[in-house]
């Protein structure tokens, strides 16, 4: 039921001025998709306690696979252990816990990884064709 509604959603061309009203995922290369599923599932599994957060990165990251060619053998478990040592790391900050009791910097964590050189290099070893676009005609947005 996703992969027709996805279907149906990258038809949309919106008018010029509009915004897009499609995943841009298309648009971007498959190491940049790969990174975004990675932080995906990060969120996904930082807040799995949350109703709402883990079933929309979910299905955000589930979404992303279909722009994104990697090693299906070796990424989960690549995927699963950068994203479980990133969010095992303790970011406590006395100041904020006397505030907020059990606060965690779980979102902050992702976003660490999400711009680490681990993940950078994991994504060279497991895209393949890390350059490569799927949409016909667009370029990629630049990334710094």
């Amino acid at each position: 039921m996703l992969l027709p509604m996805l279907a149906l959603l990258s038809s949309a061309c919106p008018a010029k001025g509009e915004p897009p009203v499609s995943p841009r995922a298309a648009t971007r290369t498959h190491a940049q998709n790969y990174k975004d599923m990675v932080l995906a599932a990060c969120v996904a599994h930082a807040y799995k306690d949350d109703k709402g957060a883990p079933v929309d990165a979910g299905s955000s990251a589930s979404a992303l696979r279909d722009w994104t060619v990697y090693d299906m053998e070796q990424s989960p478990d690549a995927v699963r252990s950068l994203v479980d040592g990133y969010l095992s790391r303790d970011y406590t900050n006395p100041l904020a816990e006397a505030e907020i009791k059990g606060i965690r910097f779980d979102f902050l964590k992702c976003l660490d990884m999400y711009h680490g050189p681990e993940l950078d290099a994991q994504a060279r070893r497991l895209v393949i064709d890390p350059g490569r676009v799927d949409r016909p005609g667009s370029t990629a947005p630049p990334r710094p």
